[in-house]
C-alpha cells in the first residue's frame, strides 16, 4: 500500500490563511479540502500557516515541522483503508507564550482568512448565561497585557489593531468548531476581547471584521499507537497520522469580503442558511454521539460500533431520535432528515474507525446544554414525550457517580468531574441535586415532565443497572 502524494508543487503555493489549533480535525477537513482543491491548480495563494496557543501546540508544531508540515490523513472504509499526505499547510509559526510569531504572522498583508478550531469549549462562554465571559481569567490578562496575549483571541485582537495602524484590511475570522452559531460566538469573543483594551478597536473590529458562520463534519478519533501502526503500514513513520471515516461536510456562509478560496469547486455548500444545516447536525449527530455515549460507558463497552452493535444501545438511539429529537428540527435545504439519520447510523456502526466511547463521554458538561439540552425545550414546547431525553440525562448522572455498572471505575472525564462525582453522589438519594446545575439546565429542574421522568429513570438504574433500564423504556 502507497500514500497518494500531494498533486502539486508545494514549491509554488503562498500563505492566504493562519489556522490555529492543528488537531486531527483540521486537518482532516479544511485542509483535505484545500488539499484537493490545490490538486485542481486551484487556489495556489491560499495555503495554510499553522499556529497554537497551548503546550500541546508547541508539541504538534514539532512533529510536523519534521515531516515538512505534511499530515498523514487515512480514511477508514469499510471497504479498505487508504492514506494519502496533506500538503495544504506550508509552515507552522513557533508557539510563545506571548504569541508574538502568531500575531506577526496574522498581521502578514497576504493573510486574509484566519481559522480556527480550539474546541468547543475553548470559547470562554460563561455556562450561566451563555455569553461570552470577559471576566475569565485568560481573557483578563488580555486585557490587561494587550501587547502580549496569552489566547487565541487577544492575539487576533493584536494582530488586528497592527493591521489597523498599518492600513492592511483585516482578515475575515473563521471557526472552524461545532458551535451553534459558530460565526456569531466568535465575533463575541474577538470584541469582547478587544473592548477591555481599546473600546474604539472594539468598535472598529465590529463594522469591519467577517465572522462568517460555518458547519463542519467529520468524524476523527484520537490518535494511539493503533493509528500509528496504520501509517506504518503505508510505510510511514509519522508520530501524528490522523484517521477519519470517508465522510466530510463543510457548509459554509459566503462572507469573505477579503476574498477565499473556490471551496465550491471541492464540495463545500456555500449557503446563507448555514443555521439550518448546523442545527441539523448538532441535534441528530452530536445529540446522537450524547445518547449512546453513557449507556456504553456504563455497559464497559469500549468502541462506539459495539455500542451500535447493542440492541438496547441502537434501540435507544432509535427512540430518542425518531420520537424526540428529529420531529422538532426545522426543514433543511435539499435535505430529507430520515435519510440524514440513516447515514448517521451507518456512519456511527462503521468498525473501521473505532471511535471509543469514552471519547463521546468526555466534557459532557460543555456538550449536553449544547446538544441534549435545547432538543428538550423544544420537545417541551411542542407538548411531546421526553422520556428518552431525560433518561439521556440520567445516564450521564450515573455515568459521573465514577464507576461503571460492573464497579469498574471511570477515570476522570471532564473538567468539572470533582464537582459532577459530588454532585452524583447527592442526586443519588435527591436526583433534583443534578439537575440544580442551571449552567447545563436552566430552569429545566423546576418543569415537572422533564424532572418527573428523569428521577424515575435515575432510581431505575441505581436499582436495575443500565441494561434492565433501557429494556424497560423500550418496552
Amino acid at each position: 500500500m502507497t500514500p497518494a502524494l500531494p498533486a502539486y508543487d508545494r514549491s509554488r503555493l503562498t500563505p492566504g490563511i493562519v489556522h490555529i489549533g492543528l488537531g486531527n480535525f483540521h486537518r482532516a477537513h479544511m485542509a483535505v479540502y484545500l488539499d484537493d482543491l490545490f490538486a485542481r491548480g486551484l487556489g495556489h495563494d491560499w495555503a495554510i500557516i499553522g499556529a497554537g496557543v497551548r503546550e500541546g501546540d508547541a508539541r504538534m508544531r514539532d512533529a510536523l515541522k519534521a515531516q515538512d508540515c505534511l499530515s498523514t490523513v487515512i480514511e477508514l472504509d469499510p471497504a479498505g483503508r487508504s492514506a494519502r499526505r496533506i500538503g495544504s499547510m506550508i509552515d507552522f509559526v513557533p508557539v510563545d507564550p506571548d504569541n508574538a510569531a502568531l500575531i506577526a504572522a496574522m498581521t502578514r498583508p497576504e493573510i486574509r482568512i484566519v481559522s480556527l478550531t480550539v474546541t468547543e469549549g475553548g470559547y470562554f462562554i460563561d455556562p450561566a448565561t451563555g455569553r461570552f465571559d470577559p471576566r475569565a481569567p485568560e481573557i483578563a490578562h488580555d486585557g490587561a497585557n494587550p501587547a502580549t496575549p496569552g489566547t487565541a483571541f487577544g492575539a487576533i485582537v493584536a494582530a488586528l489593531r497592527a493591521r489597523k495602524s498599518a492600513g492592511i484590511p483585516p482578515f475575515t475570522v473563521m471557526s472552524c468548531d461545532n458551535l451553534p452559531g459558530n460565526g456569531h460566538v466568535t465575533q463575541a469573543a474577538v470584541i469582547g476581547t478587544a473592548r477591555l483594551s481599546d473600546p474604539a478597536l472594539a468598535d472598529w473590529i465590529q463594522a469591519n471584521v467577517a465572522f462568517p458562520n460555518g458547519m463542519v463534519d467529520r468524524i476523527t478519533p484520537a490518535t494511539g499507537p493503533r493509528e500509528r501502526d496504520m501509517a506504518a503500514a503505508f510505510g510511514l513513520v509519522d508520530p501524528v497520522p490522523v484517521t477519519c471515516e470517508p465522510f466530510r461536510q463543510w457548509v459554509l456562509e459566503d462572507n469573505f469580503p477579503q476574498g477565499r478560496p473556490p471551496l465550491e469547486a471541492v464540495g463545500v455548500t456555500l449557503t446563507p442558511h448555514v443555521h439550518a444545516f448546523e442545527m441539523m447536525k448538532i441535534r441528530i449527530l452530536n445529540g446522537g454521539h450524547a445518547t449512546i455515549a453513557y449507556p456504553g460507558g456504563l455497559m464497559d463497552i469500549e468502541y462506539v460500533h459495539e455500542a451500535m452493535a447493542n440492541p438496547l444501545i441502537k434501540g435507544l438511539l432509535d427512540k430518542v431520535e425518531m420520537g424526540e429529537i428529529i420531529p422538532y428540527i426545522p426543514p433543511v435545504p435539499d435535505t430529507n432528515l430520515g435519510d440524514y439519520y440513516r447515514l448517521i447510523v451507518e456512519r456511527f456502526s462503521n468498525p473501521e474507525v473505532a471511535d471509543t466511547e469514552r471519547r463521546l463521554c468526555l466534557d459532557g458538561s460543555n456538550r449536553q446544554p449544547k446538544f441534549i439540552v435545547p432538543s428538550v425545550r423544544d420537545a417541551l414546547a411542542a407538548g411531546g414525550s421526553v422520556e428518552g431525553l431525560a433518561l439521556v440525562s440520567a445516564l450521564w448522572c450515573r455515568y459521573c457517580h465514577g464507576e461503571t455498572d460492573s464497579g469498574t471505575p471511570i477515570p476522570p472525564n471532564d473538567p468539572d468531574w470533582e464537582a459532577l462525582v459530588a454532585r452524583s453522589k447527592a442526586a443519588k438519594t435527591r436526583p433534583v441535586a443534578w439537575l440544580e446545575m442551571t449552567a447545563v439546565y436552566g430552569d429545566l429542574g423546576k418543569d415537572a415532565r422533564f424532572a418527573g421522568a428523569f428521577e424515575r429513570h435515575l432510581n431505575r438504574l441505581w436499582v436495575v443497572g443500565t441494561k434492565q433500564t433501557l429494556t424497560e423504556y423500550l418496552a
